[in-house]
């Protein structure tokens, strides 16, 4: 029988008092908050200083290109780091980081060195996989009944960050023509102080670690057994299934996600949209990525994980399809990302808690380390094919394309059918 406000075990299941879950959300926040005004602030103005030191508009598009991959490089060692000393060590470690690169960007500046400015925006993109680390943070130890909902918080406090930080660029440069900097670089300033600021609220507020408390937990049920070797996230995707659907689905419906949404600009301003129009549209699809979050996150947990996939690929696939259908329409092309938002929102979601409830909390740092690596890389691919699809057959052949990874994601979701598995109700 589980006892109130104490750590145990019951059902298979292992149990965190309220206060202490309440407490590692309250501090995943606030860190995801600091490090979205520090991310936010940055990445649009990375394009105009990428396209200032290079001495060509042509480069802008590094600016993101280059942060993407240095999300993607810090997810596995990050992850081992967490398995290694736990998420406090880990989060703070990745926030330090990206605040190293929001330095280094300033000092590019200074240089006139491009090539420092890559390497800038490579670190910056740690504070990247630190976001996505956060939300699995939430999950070691929630409930199975909570998972999806305490994770889907962590991700929605993203939105804050988001919205704040590009409404600091005025700011920014007043602060940095007060420090005597270089044009452009007084959002980096605003960013290195939010990823320090993030670095020291996961350092100090994280206690317990909510990683090594969950092992610690499971330990003390353990009835005396020796505890499993831990596997590799490879070796974990070769001989799990559940764990490589999950992984699949984030993968993928972040590649559909982000092809569409990095061509969308292209394609508005081609038709004569003005930047204002383009802003709105590209504001209203992150509002959908991430302010509802909650609401899927409640239904995973109440309809089931894989309900709310195919719910979110059907957002997906509505989207794809209006763009299609109207692409020569501003208005569609904005209902259309808003779709895109939310179908991404209710994907990621559910699947992220699918990634966590797949393995045993030795497993889960290997596991969500090379979701997150796949998430990137996949976004990095959609991005990049995304161009030249747009180039070949239009913005509507580029949705019609997209079409056969959300069909790929249905199938597979069909075919492994909707009811969980015993493992999966008593996975901890």
């Amino acid at each position: 029988m589980k006892t109130p406000g104490k750590a145990g075990r019951s059902g298979g299941r292992l149990h965190a008092g309220q206060p202490t879950q309440r407490r590692v959300l309250s501090v995943l926040v606030a860190g995801q908050i600091l490090g979205g005004i520090g991310m936010g602030a940055t990445l649009s103005l990375g394009a105009l200083l990428a396209a200032e030191l290079s001495g060509s508009a042509a480069w802008s598009g590094m600016a993101a290109t280059m942060s993407t991959l240095g999300a993607a490089a810090a997810a596995v060692p990050l992850a081992r780091l967490a398995e290694a000393s736990g998420r406090r060590v880990s989060l703070s470690t990745g926030a330090l980081i990206a605040s190293l690169g929001a330095a280094t960007a300033v000092g590019s500046a200074v240089a006139g060195l491009f090539p420092l400015l890559l390497a800038g925006l490579v670190l910056l993109g740690s504070g990247s996989a630190v976001s996505l680390q956060a939300r699995f943070a939430a999950a070691d130890l929630a409930e199975p009944q909570t998972r999806g909902r305490d994770l889907s918080v962590v991700l929605w406090s993203t939105t804050i960050g988001a919205v704040l930080g590009p409404n600091l660029f005025g700011p920014g440069e007043a602060v940095g023509a007060a420090l005597g900097l270089p044009p452009l670089t007084g959002a980096f300033v605003f960013s290195l102080t939010a990823q320090l600021a993030a670095a020291a609220v996961y350092l100090t507020g994280l206690r317990p670690d909510p990683l090594l408390a969950a092992r610690r937990m499971q330990g003390s049920g353990n009835d005396g057994a020796a505890p499993l070797p831990r596997k590799s996230g490879l070796v974990i995707l070769r001989t799990n299934p559940a764990a490589r659907y999950a992984v699949a689905v984030i993968a993928l419906s972040h590649a559909v996600m982000v092809a569409l949404m990095s061509m969308t600009p292209v394609h508005l301003s081609s038709h004569g949209a003005s930047i204002s129009i383009v802003g709105f549209t590209i504001s209203l699809h992150i509002a959908g990525m991430y302010a509802l979050s909650p609401v899927f996150g409640w239904l995973s947990d109440r309809i089931g994980r894989k309900s709310v996939v195919l719910l979110g690929q059907g957002l997906l696939l509505a989207a794809l399809i209006v763009a299609g259908l109207a692409a020569q329409s501003t208005l569609a092309v904005t209902v259309s990302l808003v779709l895109l938002g939310l179908g991404w929102s209710a994907s990621v979601v559910s699947a992220s808690a699918l990634v966590s409830e797949a393995v045993a909390i030795p497993e889960r740092p290997a596991i969500q380390g090379i979701s997150d690596l796949g998430m990137n890389a996949a976004g990095a691919l959609g991005g990049a094919s995304a161009g030249l699809i747009l180039a070949a057959v239009g913005y509507s052949g580029l949705g019609y394309s997209a079409v056969l990874l959300v069909a790929v994601v249905i199938a597979w979701t069909v075919l492994q059918g909707l009811r969980p598995t015993a493992k999966e109700n008593t996975r901890v």
